[in-house]
């Protein structure tokens, strides 16, 4: 299980297939692979080697793929940083690691001053660029021009491979240690569930730095698929990039998926080669999947669910389970069953399985685990207990082994002694006709403890009232459950650089002041 084999095989097997496509510049697997070996060696005159951190903040690209692999080619590991952060919080994830190779590409090179003065660690500076390198940078490309093939270290099983640091919603970040062997076994089991082909064209929309990126695009690569790649997600461009490349798959997270669908020149036809959309990170709202159905009738759509510390991958709710039959049960609603690499638990505390349709912690453990926390043994001690990874996620399972997402347990609003998952709430108010965005959170009542409080961004001339929202949630779910108050907002929910909405941002204004954020 060492990740560099899939791109070898490739090669071998498909020396002049389609590795890449990046706009105009396209690469097969031959030239793919001398790159990688190249660019490998590159880093080696650099310094780094076999267990070293090597950081990049970058836009998608075929060059951030190739970063990837030349990484592991030399058994080095790879930092991946996440976009939406500050120059403090870069600066801190490449302080954590002790990493001293950073690769940065234009769009950030303004940034690069702020993090390097809080990072004077960093001793190896690259830049991801068609132009010439700044002052005391090296040319990526020049590196890769300058260097000759090397063989591949090797690399591989228990090995680290990545440091994925998690978003920082709450607290400190934490870097994840993913081994090869959770991104592999992730990425295989990806393409044995989604049955990916040789033929199939991934589209790169959603961000590198994300492990739901990496996990599919790891499924690609074992299965000799090609990947083609915008710099960053917009609906206009993904759907021009369906288009063009004649993409079969891609990864939204639900925000991303909406707005797709909803964007003034989306046109079914023009996504006519696409046959599947795998959503996840966050739960998809009943009435966008309905509109996805509808809309791309024929395409696969699939929900994967898991975390950072899973490599991602948990569970998955394939296609066959996405239509509203009364056979159904429900599942469309489900994160689906464990898939190839691992199993998963509702637990107790105390790690004891609890009856099926009892609400509990999701608890999972396979080949795609993590080797825990960099440098963090009691973050990991609380988070891994006899292989088991605890998510923080509750939820519960039915009789044939569904689980099923109540919420992040930090997300549960109790009401008058009652609990509340916010995710069912979203679920109800995503129905009501005009409703873009929605998020639900507890906020302070002198009366019942906390009260659940809705968020809404009205789609664009529509226009909703507090009580037609409430009403409308009182026809679908318990009274208890239904907002007592609702707030309307002009400008969309801010979102975590994975897709996620930042409930922590909508809370704080609401606790300000108090020592507690619940009651």
């Amino acid at each position: 299980m060492y990740l560099t084999q899939t791109i070898r095989e490739n090669a071998r097997k498909n020396p002049d297939g389609l590795a890449t496509i990046m706009g105009e510049r396209r690469r097969t697997w031959t030239e793919f692979n001398d790159r990688v070996a190249r660019l490998a060696a590159g880093l080696s005159s650099c310094g780094v080697a076999k267990g070293d951190r090597v950081a990049i903040l970058a836009l998608n690209s075929d060059r951030y793929f190739e970063y990837y692999f030349a990484c592991w080619w030399l058994g080095a590991v790879v930092m991946p940083m996440n976009l939406r952060w500050s120059a403090s919080e870069n600066a801190y994830a490449l302080n954590d690691s002790g990493t001293e190779v950073l690769i940065i590409d234009d769009k950030f090179l303004p940034m690069a001053g702020a993090i390097l003065a809080e990072a004077g660690g960093v001793k190896v500076k690259i830049h991801l660029g068609d132009g010439p390198a700044p002052d005391g940078y090296q040319s990526y490309e020049a590196l890769i021009a300058a260097s000759e093939a090397i063989d591949d270290a090797g690399a591989g099983g228990e090995d680290l491979a990545g440091i994925f640091y998690t978003g920082g919603t709450t607290g400190f970040p934490k870097g994840v240690m993913l081994p090869h062997r959770g991104l592999w076994s992730s990425g295989v089991a990806l393409a044995g569930m989604l049955k990916l082909r040789a033929g199939a064209v991934y589209l790169h929309a959603a961000p590198m730095f994300h492990i739901a990126d990496g996990a599919y695009s790891m499924g690609t690569t074992v299965s000799g698929g090609t990947h083609a790649f915008i710099p960053a997600f917009t609906p206009a461009g993904t759907i021009d990039a369906i288009d063009a490349y004649k993409v079969t798959d891609v990864l939204l997270v639900p925000t991303m998926a909406r707005m797709v669908l909803d964007d003034p020149g989306f046109d079914a036809a023009r996504l006519a080669s696409l046959e599947s959309v795998v959503y996840g990170a966050s739960p998809m709202p009943e009435g966008t999947i309905r509109k996805g159905l509808k809309l791309l009738a024929n395409v696969r759509w699939a929900q994967a669910y898991g975390q950072t510390e899973t490599s991602p991958v948990i569970t998955m709710c394939g296609p066959e389970w996405h239509n509203f039959d009364a056979d159904n049960q429900g599942r469309l609603r489900a994160a689906g069953q464990a898939v190839l690499c691992n199993e998963a638990k509702i637990a107790a505390e105390d790690g004891r399985e609890l009856p099926r349709g009892e609400v509990g912690e999701v608890w999972a453990r396979g080949a795609n685990t993590m080797l825990g926390y960099w440098n963090k043994p009691e973050a990991t001690a609380q988070a891994m207990v006899d292989g088991w990874v605890r998510t923080g996620d509750a939820g519960w399972m039915d009789k044939d082994g569904f689980i099923f997402i109540a919420d992040r347990l930090k997300d549960m609003v109790i009401t008058g002694g009652e609990n509340v998952y916010s995710a069912e709430v979203e679920n109800a108010i995503s129905k009501l006709a005009g409703v873009a965005e929605v998020a639900v959170v507890g906020i302070p009542s002198e009366k019942w403890g906390e009260a659940v409080h809705a968020i809404i961004v009205p789609a664009p001339g529509a226009e909703l009232s507090e009580r037609q929202v409430i009403d409308h949630c009182r026809d679908l779910i318990a009274h208890y459950k239904c907002p007592a108050s609702v707030e309307m907002r002009s400008e969309p929910l801010p979102l975590s650089g994975a897709g996620k909405v930042l409930k922590r941002d909508l809370r704080a204004p609401f606790w300000e002041g108090r020592e507690r954020q619940v009651s």
